[in-house]
C-alpha cells in the first residue's frame, strides 16, 4: 500500500501565517501538523508516500526531505493549479501505479490513528473505504448516508438538506478501481474534480464502498482556532521531560517539556507545557497549553494557552492568552515613545496589565506601551 498526502491549498483561513508558510507547517506541539500526519501514515505500516504540493514545493520539501527522518520515502507531485482532489489521484498516477493506497489530507489531525480502518480495508478489500465521523453541521462537509452493514449508499457535497451527520473527514483508502472512476468524472459547478463525485460514481455503478467511523479527536487544522485547540489536545498526552538547564529558582509542575539547550531562569512553568531547544525563558510565567519553539527568548512574560513559533521574542509582555506568535517575531513592552517616525505597531497601555489575545504572523514586530 502507498499513501497520497494532500499539501496543497492557500490557506486563506489562516492568514497571516499562510503568507509566510504552507498551513500545513503550522507546528501543533511543537511538530509540523505535516509530520503529525505522515508519523499517522508510518503507523499504519505505509512508508512509500507522495506528497501534492503547489506552490510551496520548496517550504514543504525543506521542512521534510526525503522522509529519512521519519522513516518514510517521500515523492513530491507538483499541481499547478487547485482542481480538486480527484485531480491530485490523477497526477498521481505514476506514483500510485496499481497499488491500493491511503489519501490522507494534510491538514488533517486524527491523533488517535486509523490502524484499525487500515486493517478493516485491508481485510474486506471494498474498492473504496471512506472514513466519517458524526458532526453537528454536516451542511459544511461531504456527507456519507451509510447502510446498516456499512456500505456507502450515497454521498452529497454540502448537503442543504443532510439525511446523515456522517461527514467525511478527509481519509480515503482505495484500490486501483478508483483511477478508473477519476477518469469518468466530469468538473463539478466550481471547475473542480471532486472526490466525492468519482466515489458516487462507484457507488452508482454497484461497486463495494464501505464507511467506518472514527470517534476520536479529529480536527481541520484551517484556523487559527482550531490550531490552538489541536495543540491543547496533542499536549494533553505530554510525558514529563526536562533535558536542559533548569535554575534552583524556577518551577516547573504538571508534565513539561524542556528540550536539550533550553534554559529556565527564575519562571515558573505549569503544564501540559513545551519549550523547544535553544530557548530561553528568564523571569517570566508559562501557563498551561503552551507550545514555545526552538529558539525564542522569553523574559518577564506571562502567557498561556498559546503557540510561539521558532525564534520569537517576547519581552516584558504579560497577560497573553490564545495567542498565536510566528517565526521570528518580537513583542515588547516599551516606554512610550519619543516623537518621531513609528518603527513598529504600538498597543494601548492597558495590554501590559490585562488578559489579550495575538494573532502575529512571521517577522512582525509589535510595541506594547508601558
Amino acid at each position: 500500500m502507498k499513501a497520497l498526502v494532500l499539501s496543497g491549498g492557500s490557506g486563506t483561513r489562516l492568514r497571516p501565517f499562510s503568507y509566510s508558510m504552507p498551513k500545513q507547517l503550522i507546528p501543533i506541539a511543537n511538530k509540523p501538523v505535516l509530520e503529525h500526519v505522515l508519523t499517522a501514515i508510518r503507523d499504519i505500516g505505509v512508508t512509500d508516500i507522495g506528497i501534492v504540493v503547489g506552490n510551496q514545493l520548496r517550504a514543504i520539501s525543506g521542512a521534510l526531505g526525503d522522509g529519512s527522518a521519519l522513516d518514510v520515502r517521500i515523492t513530491y507531485i507538483q499541481q499547478a493549479e487547485p482542481l480538486g482532489l480527484a485531480h491530485c489521484v490523477a497526477i498521481a498516477r505514476d506514483f500510485l501505479g496499481d497499488d491500493d493506497f491511503v489519501m490522507y489530507l494534510g491538514d488533517n489531525m486524527l491523533p488517535e490513528g486509523v490502524a484499525a480502518i487500515a486493517a478493516e480495508f485491508r481485510a474486506r478489500r471494498p474498492v473504496a473505504q471512506v472514513v466519517v465521523h458524526k458532526v453537528p453541521d454536516p451542511q459544511a462537509f461531504g456527507v456519507a448516508e451509510v447502510g446498516r452493514d456499512g456500505s456507502v449508499l450515497r454521498l452529497v457535497e454540502k448537503p442543504a438538506l443532510p439525511r446523515s451527520d456522517l461527514a467525511l473527514i478527509g481519509v480515503y483508502f482505495f484500490t486501483p478501481v478508483i483511477h478508473e472512476a477519476v477518469a469518468a468524472i466530469a468538473p463539478s459547478a466550481r471547475g473542480e474534480l471532486e472526490i466525492t463525485d468519482a466515489i458516487q460514481w462507484l457507488v452508482a455503478r454497484g461497486e463495494r464502498v464501505r464507511a467506518s467511523e472514527y470517534s476520536g479527536y479529529w480536527k481541520d487544522t484551517g484556523r487559527v482556532e482550531d490550531v490552538l485547540d489541536c495543540n491543547r489536545e496533542l499536549l494533553r498526552t505530554l510525558t514529563h521531560s526536562v533535558a536542559a538547564d533548569v535554575d534552583e529558582a524556577s518551577e516547573i509542575t504538571g508534565p513539561v517539556v524542556v528540550e536539550s539547550g533550553a534554559r529556565v531562569v527564575r519562571s515558573r512553568i505549569e503544564g501540559p507545557a513545551i519549550i523547544g531547544a535553544g530557548t530561553l525563558v528568564e523571569d517570566s510565567h508559562v501557563g498551561p497549553h503552551t507550545s514555545v519553539g526552538n529558539d525564542c527568548v522569553l523574559r518577564g512574560t506571562r502567557l498561556d494557552d498559546s503557540i510561539v513559533l521558532d525564534g520569537a521574542s517576547l519581552s516584558r509582555v504579560r497577560g497573553l492568552y490564545g495567542s498565536v506568535i510566528g517565526r521570528s517575531a518580537a513583542i515588547a513592552t516599551v516606554p512610550p515613545p519619543e516623537a518621531g517616525p513609528d518603527t513598529g505597531i504600538t498597543l494601548g497601555t492597558r495590554m501590559a496589565s490585562s488578559r489579550h489575545r495575538l494573532v502575529v504572523g512571521d517577522h512582525t514586530r509589535i510595541e506594547v506601551a508601558a
